[in-house]
């Protein structure tokens, strides 16, 4: 097989020094001690969607352009993590302004530029997670329960429409990916009653991959450099260095150059696959 590594690529002098003065210009706002997010969240949606009303007073404007530029305000909107019991309304309250103004970021054509959108969510990031480590690389539509419970190692790379539930806590190793579509999740429903909720932390150890569409239930820890099959659901613990596919996902081969033990293992594997 070829080994592809990415390109190194980014626009033009010019516009990549606008970007970069941009996003320094949010950060300076949110170093600040006395930052208001709210008000911050305001001014940058309302540079994006409607440039044109920073002067104008929403009173003497029709009455849906009065109704679009109330949803720029983050404390004029509900999001559904705030109606789940466990949510901690003063830890949700510090990082909601920026949450909503991710999502909002994502459904504008800049969220759509690979090299300031990664840019705008690694400023973000810091501020919103319990834990941001460095180069985090995350991709455009990514959807946070809490965002507070995010525990995210170094040069985690997290793709397009991936849903990180991270109610009961979601720790990301180290160089983790998680590919297109996945879903991480932390918390689960009782089959006889939808409102017993069980919270549990979901683990993906140093560099483990969770493939295409994959799915990867509460309390399940990935062990270390193991993967997650396309389309797979890991209802249980995923061993070190282990593929698991399927649903539920059972592991089906050990990666070559693990440890000895996760080779016997590989054996044992091989022979209930070729078993009658």
């Amino acid at each position: 097989m070829a080994f592809l590594p990415l390109r190194v690529t980014r626009p033009s002098r010019q516009p990549t020094a606008l970007y970069e003065r941009w996003l320094a210009d949010i950060e300076a706002d949110l170093r600040r001690p006395d930052c208001d997010r709210n008000a911050l969240c305001v001014r940058v949606l309302r540079d994006l969607y409607f440039p044109q009303m920073a002067e104008r007073r929403p009173e003497d404007l029709p009455l849906g352009a009065q109704v679009a530029l109330a949803q720029l305000d983050p404390r004029n909107v509900t999001l559904e993590p705030e109606y789940y019991a466990e949510v901690d309304p003063e830890k949700f309250a510090r990082v909601k302004p920026l949450l909503w103004m991710w999502q909002l970021f994502d459904r504008t054509p800049l969220g759509q530029n690979v090299h300031l959108g990664v840019g705008f969510r690694r400023l973000l990031a810091p501020y919103i997670f319990k834990r941001c480590g460095r180069n985090f690389k995350c991709f455009h539509f990514v959807e946070f329960s809490f965002g507070y419970n995010m525990e995210v190692g170094d040069d985690v790379v997290v793709h397009r429409y991936v849903l990180l539930d991270d109610r009961g806590g979601i720790v990301l190793g180290d160089r983790v990916s998680i590919a297109d579509y996945a879903n991480i999740y932390s918390h689960t429903h009782s089959i006889v009653d939808q409102r017993d909720v069980t919270c549990a932390k979901t683990i993906l150890e140093d560099d483990v991959r969770i493939t295409y569409h994959a799915t990867v239930l509460a309390g399940v820890c990935v062990g270390r450099d193991a993967m997650v099959g396309a389309c797979a659901v890991a209802t249980r613990d995923v061993r070190p260095y282990h593929v698991n596919v399927g649903i539920p996902a059972k592991s089906v081969r050990v990666k070559p150059g693990a440890p000895v033990d996760s080779e016997e293992e590989t054996t044992t594997i091989k022979r209930k696959m070729e078993a009658p």
